[in-house]
């Protein structure tokens, strides 16, 4: 069986993946696919620094906006997306390049990954207003009785992730633990995959990323995070966590003045960055690693890699 190629151009927060994967887009008829788990949603493109109208305008973009505030997406799910993505691409004989800094959706496609049940919103809605009126040691203790290893796993504090035990076991009547102790879906067989990760010097990134913050605030990032609030978003829809809604939210409401939301942005991203740095070092073995700023000048390095990638089946 002949292998189809699929590029994957992975690395945190404005560390230059886009524009790496953009470039490989253009010298090789290639089409991007999304893997950020925030740029799949319709709201907040400034925020979650979704491609603008000139990249998308230069080569072809999937999974992009694709949901509202009324729709969550699971990493199950988006594998699903990417891989209907990846085979049309593939149809009309050009090469998928996945890009995102979502870890976990590049892995679950990769690699294989245990997949989740549904849960109706419903379930999930009651449970993060039980964890506001209750606290998350009360639904610690609960959890014990449904799923004692999970629980073990868990600080007694931790209720997000408490949570997310719960409503599993409240959908599917099985606990967390056993979902993640089954199967795992296996890695497609008919794909081979080339990952480029953009991981530059530290120092360099918080550059980027704190002239980037400005930036989109200058874009209208305060005036599109007042818009989905207006929108009345469901209280746990996952837009609320994108790095710069809390910040920007806070200082709407007059809790925080405009220069300390700015260095609470530039400071949460920051952390965010650096989260993904450590992820994507220790569970990724890339077959190209980028450490400085895209340029010509690495370009050939790139372009090389890549094309006897696409010539070996």
């Amino acid at each position: 069986m002949t292998r189809k190629p699929v590029i994957v151009v992975g690395g945190p927060t404005a560390s230059g993946k886009s524009s790496v994967a953009l470039a490989i887009a253009e010298a090789f008829n290639g089409s991007i696919v999304n893997a950020d788990s925030m740029q799949i949603y319709n709201g907040l493109g400034i925020v979650t620094a979704r491609p603008d109208k000139s990249a998308l305008a230069r080569v072809p973009h999937e999974l992009y906006g694709l949901f509202g505030n009324d729709r969550r997406c699971s990493a199950g799910e988006w594998r699903d997306l990417a891989l209907d993505a990846i085979n049309r691409i593939n149809d009309v004989n050009r090469v998928p390049i996945l890009v995102g800094g979502t870890g976990l959706y590049l892995r679950a496609l990769m690699t294989g990954f245990h997949r989740m049940p549904a849960v109706a919103s419903e379930i999930r809605t009651a449970l993060n207003e039980r964890l506001k009126r209750e606290g998350a040691d009360v639904l610690h203790t609960e959890l014990v009785s449904f799923d004692p290893v999970t629980a073990s796993r868990l600080h007694r504090s931790d209720g997000q992730r408490i949570v997310r035990a719960l409503e599993v076991f409240a959908a599917s009547g099985k606990p967390l633990s056993a979902w993640q102790s089954g199967q795992t879906e296996a890695a497609p067989e008919n794909l081979r995959f080339l990952t480029v990760l953009s991981l530059p010097d530290r120092e360099e990134l918080y550059e980027r990323i704190n002239s980037r913050f400005e930036n989109m605030l200058e874009s209208g990032a305060i005036e599109e995070v007042e818009s989905f609030i207006s929108a009345d978003p469901q209280v746990d829809h996952p837009l609320w966590k994108a790095v710069g809604v809390l910040p920007i939210s806070t200082f709407l409401k007059g809790e925080i003045d405009r220069n300390h939301m700015i260095e609470r942005g530039k400071q949460d991203t920051r952390r965010y960055a650096k989260r993904q740095m450590t992820w994507f070092r220790h569970q990724i073995i890339p077959d190209l690693s980028i450490s400085e700023q895209y340029s010509k000048k690495i370009e050939t390095k790139i372009f090389s890699k890549i094309s006897n990638f696409l010539l070996t089946g």
